[in-house]
């Protein structure tokens, strides 16, 4: 009997098939596409190693810039005092210059009232009465007040324009120190924006993470200041056996230290803020400068001058209430309290602390200066 089935068209098996291998197609395409753009975002994120050691960094240049701006900021004060004062003088001079000018103005006047006007009042009147001075025949003519007057008016005439061009290029100079001003401030606030902007793309695992490393960093630094509180007192007991002392340099005002270290030790809790002197909150060199002056002394503002405002002593001498320099532009410093510790303003986000004077490792320690 013979079939009422249609025949199956050819190619029927491969149409059965076609849909599952099209949609396994469209998966692995899908599932590629993800991972090509998933990968970059793995592959460019750093680590939290790296986050660490690049905020560190920003933190660092941004402390530098601090500096800077403490240093313009300390120029312009300055400067502008000098050139105020350099105006008030040019103000001076002209008012000067003026009466001599009218005193001038009057013999003139009165050559011409009594119809007697000649060169001599055409002398008198000129803007540049030292222009005449090689015409004997005129200067003969003058009396000995008018030749007085003339002289008073060349003198102050010179005296004022030599005041004028220092007090232009004071302004000059302090235009320039405004933008340096103005650069360092810019620096500072883009380097904490972008360490802002980095700690902020941490999650909750890679922020514990980094609080770890941190732990390990200062458990480190406090050996290291453990270790070198150790040697001193071993070499301290070594010299006061053998009856010297085993500093060159004078030893520190031991009141004085207390008074410094007190002082700062009241501040720790306040925080850092870049440019800040006290009371409410400061930045490295504003707390070392502050805790100085409770104890009469005065030393300047930033780092750099900081640094040489005494005497240089070894690390292995350094004593309570000197001062600890770091890295190689000598852009941080803190209060030494012994034991290889320090109260210091570390870093913006941070506050004033104790702290082991090797939190960044031994190689970042500049110089230790012991205050005149």
């Amino acid at each position: 009997m013979a079939s009422h089935r249609k025949p199956r068209p050819t190619g029927t098996r491969v149409g059965i098939r076609t849909p599952v291998l099209a949609t396994a197609a469209l998966t692995s395409v899908a599932l590629f596409s993800q991972t090509a753009q998933a990968a970059p975002v793995t592959a460019d994120k750093p680590s939290v190693e790296e986050v660490q050691k690049k905020v560190d960094a920003l933190y660092r240049q941004a402390e530098s810039a601090t500096e800077k701006y403490n240093a313009a900021k300390e120029k312009t004060t300055t400067q502008r005092k000098q050139v105020d004062k350099l105006l008030d003088d040019v103000a001076r001079r002209t008012q000067k210059l003026n009466d001599a000018r009218d005193e001038l103005g009057s013999f003139a006047a009165a050559q011409y009232r009594s119809g007697t006007a000649t060169d001599t009042t055409t002398f008198l009147l000129a803007d540049t009465p030292q222009g005449y001075f090689d015409q004997d025949q005129l200067m003969n003519r003058l009396t000995s007040r008018q030749k007085s007057a003339v002289d008073d008016y060349v003198t102050e005439q010179a005296a004022t324009m030599k005041k004028r061009a220092e007090a232009a290029k004071s302004l000059e100079s302090l235009t320039t120190t405004q933008t340096n001003l103005k650069t360092a401030k810019t620096t500072v606030q883009t380097k904490l924006g972008d360490a802002r902007e980095l700690l902020s793309k941490l999650n909750a695992e890679e922020k514990a993470r980094l609080a770890q490393i941190e732990k390990e960093k200062q458990e480190k630094a406090d050996a290291e200041a453990a270790a070198l509180a150790k040697k001193q007192a071993t070499e301290q007991t070594a010299a006061q056996g053998a009856g010297s002392s085993s500093t060159a340099a004078a030893p520190a005002d031991s009141s004085r230290a207390a008074q410094v270290i007190a002082f700062a030790r009241a501040q720790i809790g306040k925080p850092y803020v870049w440019g800040a002197t006290g009371p409410g909150s400061y930045d490295c060199s504003g707390l070392t400068q502050a805790a100085y002056r409770s104890a009469g002394v005065t030393l300047p503002r930033v780092t750099t001058d900081q640094v040489n405002a005494g005497t240089t002593v070894s690390l292995a001498d350094a004593q309570p209430g000197d001062l600890i320099f770091f890295y190689s532009d000598v852009s941080h410093v803190g209060i030494y309290i012994g034991d290889g510790m320090m109260i210091h303003a570390p870093k913006p986000g941070a506050y004033v602390r104790e702290e082991s004077i090797y939190y960044g490792g031994s190689s970042i320690i500049h110089s230790v200066v012991r205050p005149a």
